[in-house]
C-alpha cells in the first residue's frame, strides 16, 4: 500500500519514529489500536530517538502485551519492524524457538522523495503463523480487510499531520508542541 504526501521525507519521518502505544500512538483507529487514547497531533522531541532493537508497544484489551521490534532503520528513508507473539499475545524474540501456536510478521515503511518536496510512503509486510490451517483462514478472511482498513486510516492521518504542519510553518522544521505556542 502507498500514499503520496505533500511534504518531504524529513517532515514525514518524525511521525513514523514516534509511533507506539506508549508513545504517539499508531495514527489509525485509536479506539482499536491505541486503547481509546488519541494519537499525537504534534511531534514530540522525546520520542524522536529510535534505534535498532528498540520496541514499539502495541495495545491489547488486556493492556500493552505485544510489540514490534525495530530491526532496520535508515533515518528519513526506511523503518523495518518485526513482531511475533503466541496465542496469548505474549511476544517472543526473533532468535527464540517459535511457540506451537504463533503469529509473526514484518512491517516496513519506505519513504521515497518525489519532485516538489513530496514523499511517497510505501508500506509492505509479511505475516505467517501456525497452525497453518487456522492461519490460512485468518489470512484469507480476517487479515486483508482489517489491515487495509487500519493502514488506510494510518496513511490518511500521517499525511494530514505532515501536510498541516508544512502549511503552518514557514521555515521547513517539523512543528512540536513547544513551537506551536
Amino acid at each position: 500500500m502507498a500514499v503520496t504526501i505533500e511534504a518531504p521525507p524529513r517532515e514525514v519521518w518524525p511521525w513514523l519514529v514516534q509511533m507506539g502505544y506508549d508513545r504517539a500512538g499508531w495514527y489509525s483507529w485509536d479506539h482499536l489500536d491505541n486503547g481509546g487514547r488519541h494519537s499525537a497531533d504534534w511531534i514530540h522531541p522525546e520520542w524522536q530517538l529510535l534505534e535498532v532493537s528498540d520496541w514499539l508497544t502495541v495495545w491489547s484489551p488486556h493492556g500493552p502485551a505485544d510489540a514490534w521490534e525495530v530491526v532496520a532503520l535508515e533515518p528519513e528513508r526506511f523503518l523495518g519492524l518485526y513482531g511475533g507473539s503466541d496465542l496469548r499475545g505474549r511476544p517472543f524474540l526473533r532468535v527464540e524457538a517459535r511457540p506451537h501456536i504463533y503469529i509473526e510478521g514484518l512491517w516496513g515503511f519506505l519513504l521515497t522523495e518525489l519532485p516538489g518536496d513530496r514523499t511517497r510512503l510505501v508500506v509492505s509486510g509479511y505475516q505467517s503463523g501456525r497452525p497453518r490451517l487456522l492461519w490460512a483462514l485468518g489470512d484469507y478472511f480476517v487479515y486483508p480487510p482489517m489491515h487495509w482498513t487500519m493502514q488506510t486510516r494510518q496513511f490518511a492521518n500521517i499525511a494530514r499531520r505532515a501536510e498541516r504542519d508544512r502549511a503552518r510553518r514557514p521555515f521547513g522544521r517539523p512543528r512540536t508542541r513547544e513551537s506551536a505556542r
